[in-house]
């Protein structure tokens, strides 16, 4: 039985170069595959925030975070319970419309909370930012129509409430 869950890890590594390349490499070793990895600067600049999701079962997850914690650039990680994360991912999709149909894309625009950020005669750009399901079901709701081009950022999460993963490293 495949208990798989798609998890989020928030890893707060040092800000310089190599440290990517090196988490990356541990998952390669390890097997371990990646759904989604977004990096970006703190509200410090000492230190980078690595958000990746992975679909795993609750074990893997646990040898994916020891493994983590035992790297020289990470600082500290987290593994999310969903239900106290603020988790949003960035879509952009390029659809192929043009006279009648453009309505009924606007219509989808509207439901889903879309902008469309590039219109063409034959062509719009849509952005979409949401939960990973919200994004998967405009995808889904989109592919009856012709799909020029898409990308999506991985997941960028939050812990809820007040604290401070940068905070709590240095208490």
């Amino acid at each position: 039985m495949d208990n798989s869950t798609r998890q989020i890890i928030s890893v707060l590594v040092n800000n310089q170069p190599g440290v990517l390349s090196r988490i990356a490499g541990l998952f390669s070793r390890r097997g371990y595959n990646i759904d989604g990895l977004t990096v970006c600067a703190t509200e410090d600049e000492r230190w980078s925030r690595m958000t990746i999701t992975v679909n795993a079962a609750p074990g893997t997850v646990k040898q994916i975070v020891a493994q983590l914690e035992k790297q020289e650039d990470v600082v500290k990680v987290m593994d999310f319970d969903v239900k106290n994360v603020a988790a949003r991912e960035l879509l952009l999709i390029k659809v192929a419309v043009g006279g009648a149909k453009r309505s009924e894309i606007v219509d989808l625009c509207a439901l889903f909370g879309a902008k469309a950020i590039d219109v063409t005669t034959d062509s719009m750009m849509l952005e979409l930012t949401g939960s990973t399901d919200k994004v998967d079901n405009f995808v889904k709701t989109l592919s009856s129509y012709d799909i020029l081009e898409m990308a999506r950022t991985g997941g960028a999460a939050l812990a809820r409430g007040a604290g401070s993963l940068a905070k709590s490293i240095e208490n």
